[in-house]
């Protein structure tokens, strides 16, 4: 609609600025050194809803980091949308590689750099304005609501049963997520699915104390070494996972899946110049976007031990670490994988060192149905607004609520990603381009009266 469009123009440095002060907030669930940003943080999203427009918005306490609500009730017989999303971020280490502070964002180059400016501030706060928009414009067809998390980069461990008990409250019929990624401005894609994850932490201790290398190397064991050695197990020549029984719940793609998706635009040669690699790595037998969305895997997301200061240190270390990801696709699950990861590495140790893993965190797959009214919805507006019908394709990352959102609400979820894969997600220098912030808060009002047109049909 041509005033949605006049809005936005007009306020687009306006929008720009709103989420520069947001992402400027460190808001890092894992650190609790930054426990009065997160609620800072909350509060700013708060306000950032009552201003765009909601005509109630609340911070609620949970266990640990605060969840943030708000509504917008127009008509309670027309149909509601529950836009889920989350306002805390990764850390930002190594901070060294970052070419500017992860909280001072800056503008270069038609993108934004900052930590969080993709997943997922920028993402939900499109939502935010998308609402803002609709308000102005008294043009909103679908009574809209907000959750809006502080734990989801740490497993959503309080969120479930922030939904369980506020039922009546999150009541809707759809669920609108944008944490996630699309192939390209050029090649817009809707992602159908992501994949689940399982992530545990092992510790492996050999002598009680940090040793002198040269006085007792060679007589007892480095938990470094065999740190490293049980690690390496994990995959075969053919990058296939070893750990018995990992692929045991594992439902093959068919073939018609595979088709699909070798549909959708790529180049080899860019992605490994995108990423600086000569040689791409995986599981024999598939291909890289079916290695990143249809198949699970294993990761070691960091490891220490030791000396790892300036200069040498001749030290045989007492200690070492690793965290350690699953993906997961349909039907496994991460309770039974947590698990199974968990007695691998208890039992695969040699009797010269000792070991302790413990599970971090987890989430189920989930996949979306792309027969729902909420997809036909989502994919009308995505063509109405790039020109183009967007591929469906399945997402290599994770989400871990959305299973409990849907169990407890009953309802199925729709993901509208805008970012992109190359968006450094997790990484130093996290970006979003601003056409992609600015074609969200154009794309996302169509939705609604999309969704609301297809609900009277």
């Amino acid at each position: 609609m041509q005033a949605w469009k006049e809005y936005q123009e007009k306020n687009k440095d306006k929008f720009l600025n709103e989420l520069l002060e947001l992402l400027r907030i460190p808001s890092i669930s894992s650190n609790s050194a930054n426990k009065e940003d997160m609620r800072r943080c909350a509060e700013a999203v708060k306000k950032s809803l009552l201003e765009a427009g909601a005509t109630t918005a609340t911070v609620y306490e949970t266990a640990g980091h605060p969840v943030v609500y708000g509504e917008k009730i127009i008509d309670p017989s027309k149909p509601t949308v529950l836009v889920y999303g989350h306002y805390d971020v990764q850390p930002p280490d190594p901070l060294n590689l970052w070419h500017s502070g992860p909280f001072e964002p800056v503008i270069k180059d038609g993108k934004v750099y900052a930590r969080g400016s993709a997943d997922d501030k920028g993402q939900f706060y499109m939502h935010v304005k998308a609402l803002e928009v609709l308000t102005q414009s008294n043009s909103q067809t679908t009574n809209i609501k907000f959750l809006i998390e502080g734990e989801e980069e740490v497993g959503s461990p309080n969120l479930g049963d922030f939904v369980a008990s506020h039922k009546d409250l999150l009541k809707c019929d759809v669920i609108l997520i944008s944490d996630t990624a699309m192939i390209s401005m050029e090649n817009p894609s809707i992602d159908i699915g992501v994949r689940g994850l399982a992530y545990i932490q092992v510790e492996v201790t050999a002598a009680n104390r940090d040793l002198h290398s040269g006085v007792y190397g060679g007589a007892v064991a480095n938990p470094i070494t065999i740190l490293a050695q049980m690690i390496a197990s994990c995959h075969d020549a053919n990058n296939h996972i070893t750990i018995p029984g990992f692929y045991n719940d594992v439902i093959e793609p068919g073939q018609e899946e595979r088709n699909l998706m070798a549909q959708a635009p790529y180049s080899e040669d860019e992605y490994k110049k995108d990423l600086g690699v000569e040689e791409l790595w995986g599981e024999k037998g598939f291909t890289t976007n079916e290695r990143t969305g249809i198949r699970p895997t294993l990761e070691l997301n960091g490891i220490w031990g030791g000396y790892t200061g300036e200069g040498a240190k001749t030290v045989l270390p007492s200690k070492a670490y690793a965290k350690i990801s699953a993906r997961l696709v349909p039907n496994q699950s991460s309770e039974n994988i947590t698990e199974l990861l968990l007695n691998y590495f208890r039992k695969i140790a040699p009797t010269s060192v000792t070991v302790h893993a413990e599970n971090l965190h987890g989430g189920e797959p989930y996949m979306t149905p792309i027969d729902s009214l909420a997809y036909q919805a989502a994919a009308k507006a995505i063509e109405t607004t790039f020109g183009k019908k967007p591929v469906p394709v399945r997402g290599g990352g994770s989400i871990p609520i959305c299973t409990i959102l849907e169990r407890e609400l009953g309802v199925k979820i729709v993901f509208m990603g805008f970012g992109l894969d190359s968006d450094n997600l997790h990484s130093p220098n996290e970006k979003f381009d601003l056409a992609n912030f600015y074609k969200g808060i154009e794309t996302i009002p169509y939705f609604h009266q999309y969704f609301a047109e297809l609900n009277k049909a």
